[in-house]
C-alpha cells in the first residue's frame, strides 16, 4: 500500500491542521445535519419519509416531485415550513468546513442539503454548490419572476404554510430546490474542473446511494 492508503483519519487531521491540503473538496449529505435536529429523508422510523402520513400523499417521494408539485403544492409548502432556514443552528461540521474556508483550504463544497446550514455558518455562496438547491431563491412557476427567498418570506408574512403566489401573475412560487424530474443547478458542474485540482476529497454525512451529486464522485 502507499503511505497514503496507510494513513489513519487522525493522520488526515494533523495534515489538515499543519494546512498541507490546500485545495480540499467537501461533499456532504442530510447526516451532517441531523446533529442539528433536522431528520435526515430515509432512516426507518426517525427519517422525513417515515413521517409524512399527515401530508396525504400517494406515496412519500411525492413531496418532493415536480410533477405532483404542479398538481398539489400545498404538501410541499406545508413541510416547507418545518425545513425553512432560520428553524434550525449549525453545529460543529457546519463550522469545520467554515474554518476550512477561512483558512483557504477550501476549494468548495458540495452538498445534498436544502436547509441553508452551511449559508449559516458563513460559507459564502460561491464556495457551496448546492446540488439540490436552496431556498435563498425562488422563481415563479408561470412567468419565470425572480425573486429572493427571504424577501419572498417577510412579503409573504411567514410565507410557507402556504403556497405564495406571484403579485405579478399569481402564479405559483416555487423555491429554487431541485425536485425529482428537474435537472440539476448548472452551479453542479464545477466538480468538471474541481475535481482535478483537489488535494484532500472528504466525504460524510452520505452514502452518496441514490444522490444526483453521486455522478460527480463516479
Amino acid at each position: 500500500k502507499s503511505k497514503l492508503d496507510q494513513q489513519t483519519l487522525e493522520d488526515i487531521a494533523k495534515s489538515i491542521q499543519e494546512q498541507q491540503f490546500k485545495r480540499v473538496v467537501v461533499m456532504a449529505g442530510a447526516g451532517i445535519s441531523t446533529p442539528s435536529g433536522i431528520p435526515d429523508f430515509r432512516s426507518p422510523g426517525s427519517g422525513l419519509y417515515d413521517n409524512l402520513q399527515q401530508y396525504d400523499l400517494p406515496y412519500a417521494e411525492a413531496i418532493f416531485e415536480i410533477s405532483f408539485f404542479h398538481h398539489n403544492p400545498n404538501p410541499f409548502f406545508a413541510l416547507a415550513k418545518e425545513l425553512y432556514p432560520g428553524n434550525y443552528r449549525p453545529n460543529l461540521t457546519h463550522y469545520f468546513v467554515y474554518l476550512l474556508h477561512k483558512k483557504g483550504q477550501l476549494l468548495r463544497m458540495y452538498t445534498q442539503n436544502i436547509d441553508g446550514l452551511e449559508r449559516l455558518a458563513g460559507i459564502p455562496p460561491e464556495m457551496l454548490v448546492e446540488a439540490h438547491g436552496t431556498f435563498a431563491t425562488a422563481t415563479c412557476t408561470a412567468c419565470l419572476r425572480k425573486y429572493e427567498g427571504e424577501d419572498l418570506r417577510v412579503s409573504q408574512n411567514a410565507l410557507f404554510g402556504t403556497v405564495p403566489k406571484c403579485p405579478t401573475c399569481k402564479g405559483v412560487i416555487k423555491p429554487d430546490i431541485v425536485f425529482f424530474g428537474e435537472e440539476l443547478p448548472r452551479h453542479f458542474f464545477k466538480y468538471i474542473t474541481d475535481f482535478p485540482l483537489a488535494d484532500l476529497l472528504i466525504i460524510m454525512g452520505t452514502s452518496l446511494e441514490g444522490s444526483g451529486i453521486a455522478l460527480s464522485y463516479q
